[in-house]
């Protein structure tokens, strides 16, 4: 019996377009090569589809030179990848897909969307769990239904932000300063700032604008940040409890992925059953938003107890993402905890 061909797919057009090469260059070497022909395609941040030739070139940046230009047919009937070179057509079959893409246009449910009409097993969630995972205000709507406490908020869309002094009046009726702004689907904490008194919130609705038309401006919940990992096929699974230690005054995204002094904590010390209350909330969660595969859920421990914050339904597998080292913990190396996520794509239609 030969080589399976497993598709992986990084790179994109999203504001994380460079965390999802970082978590790529992780993630390839550890496909087993004696079960999978792998096939690598980047997405440039204007929308190429290139074949990488190699790990290295994914690492430096190379790849996007690539004069192998791909695309993948939605015809069911193919399941293949067409590699277009000088105007010759490649075919390559394609048995599983592995999307290792974060925010918008991967993390979305858009290029799920493709692979179900490609009628070809994938890694992670499918288009509703994607969907409303990465919109953080209908994940809001979701997880009230569950009765689990969350932060309160006010949802403003862009166009609302012509009469700046409305959107800011409807702000501070429901909530005190200081606020958090975030973009409702962006990722990585990107265009997320916080606001202390007006001015700084009129400033912050601008930059959250910048990166989606939909915002949210949520209260501020001081309190220790908490990840747990879920992995999900026909058993859900949830891991311990990581605390992120911030460098800086919130985990944005340069704290999350560039500052050196922000870490981790795989054995925080936690009042009795908050560790079983989180692992209970994010499977619960999980299996709310009809998740698959993998996510990551992240709440706050605060004076009052547990508050839920948001779920990342395809989170960082990076050299420093919590994802990979909670499993890590548990004893799934990177090798098994990545076979086990393929195994989950091709039961995907039996579960």
């Amino acid at each position: 019996m030969g080589k399976k061909v497993i598709a992986v797919f990084f790179g994109g057009q999203s504001s994380e377009h460079e965390v999802s090469c970082m978590s790529a260059a992780n993630v390839i070497p550890c496909i087993n090569d004696e079960k999978y022909e792998k096939v690598m395609i980047g997405i440039t941040k204007e929308g190429r589809w290139l074949l990488a030739d190699s790990l290295d070139s994914i690492r430096d940046g190379s790849w996007q030179k690539s004069d192998k230009s791909v695309v993948l047919s939605p015809d069911a009937t193919r399941k293949v990848l067409y590699v277009i070179q000088n105007r010759a057509v490649e075919e390559i079959p394609v048995d599983v897909i592995f999307p290792v893409l974060h925010g918008l246009n991967g993390e979305d449910g858009t290029i799920q969307g493709l692979f179900e009409l490609s009628q070809i097993p994938y890694v992670g969630c499918g288009v509703l769990a994607s969907a409303v995972s990465m919109d953080k205000l209908y994940t809001k709507l979701i997880v009230d239904t569950l009765g689990i406490r969350q932060a309160a908020y006010v949802a403003v869309n862009k166009k609302e932000l012509c009469d700046m002094e409305t959107v800011a009046d409807r702000v501070e009726q429901k909530l005190d300063y200081p606020v958090f702004v975030k973009p409702s689907r962006a990722g990585s904490s990107k265009g997320v700032s916080k606001a202390e008194d007006r001015e700084s919130l009129k400033q912050a609705l601008i930059l959250a604008a910048e990166n989606d038309s939909k915002i949210l401006v949520e209260e501020t919940i001081t309190g220790r940040e908490l990840e747990c990992a879920v992995l999900g096929g026909k058993e859900v699974k949830a891991s311990g409890v990581g605390e992120v230690l911030s460098a800086a005054e919130f985990y944005d995204y340069e704290a999350k992925y560039f500052n050196e002094e922000s870490r981790t904590d795989l054995s925080p010390v936690l009042p009795e059953g908050v560790e079983e209350e989180i692992r209970r909330n994010a499977v619960a969660i999980f299996n709310a938003v009809d998740g698959r595969g993998l996510s990551r859920v992240d709440f706050f421990l605060d004076q009052k107890g547990v508050v839920f914050n948001e779920i990342n339904t395809l989170p960082g597998f990076t050299s420093i993402s919590m994802y990979p080292m909670l499993w890590n913990k548990q004893g799934l190396d990177h090798k098994t905890l990545i076979q086990k996520l393929i195994d989950t794509a091709f039961t995907r239609k039996e579960d």
